[in-house]
């Protein structure tokens, strides 16, 4: 088996294992981030009733003039502001995180300090 294959099925094992532990409610919805290599995607969904409430990403309308293609911390640290305002604004104060078997570091980490510091509860 090649690295990369293996590296996908490592990140696809964390995954599953972290969302047989994690479930979003209508009280606490779950923020889930998608990192990729062209941008990060970050949606709180209400899993009881199967939608999202919230979501933000580098392909918004709001982001796209502001960042340029550019896709390090900074533009995740802005897409995690950008999801908290908006679900402060959807009157939700607390969240489960779902970092979709990502490692909780760079990009990732970026994104949920500044969710954090937005004003959302994890």
């Amino acid at each position: 088996m090649d690295k990369a294959k293996a590296k996908r099925r490592a990140r696809n094992k964390r995954h599953k294992r972290v969302r047989g532990k994690i479930f979003g409610t209508s009280e606490r919805p779950r923020l889930c981030v998608y990192r990729s290599n062209a941008g990060i995607y970050a949606q709180i969904i209400d899993d009881t009733l199967g939608k999202t409430l919230v979501s933000a990403s580098t392909v918004d309308k709001e982001m796209r003039n502001e960042i340029k293609g550019s896709k390090n911390m900074k533009t995740s640290a802005r897409v995690g502001e950008l999801v908290a305002k908006r679900a402060i604004k959807a009157n939700i104060n607390s969240v489960v995180f779902d970092r979709g078997g990502r490692l909780f570091h760079g990009r990732v980490k970026a994104l949920a300090d500044a969710v954090r510091s937005g004003g959302l509860k994890f």
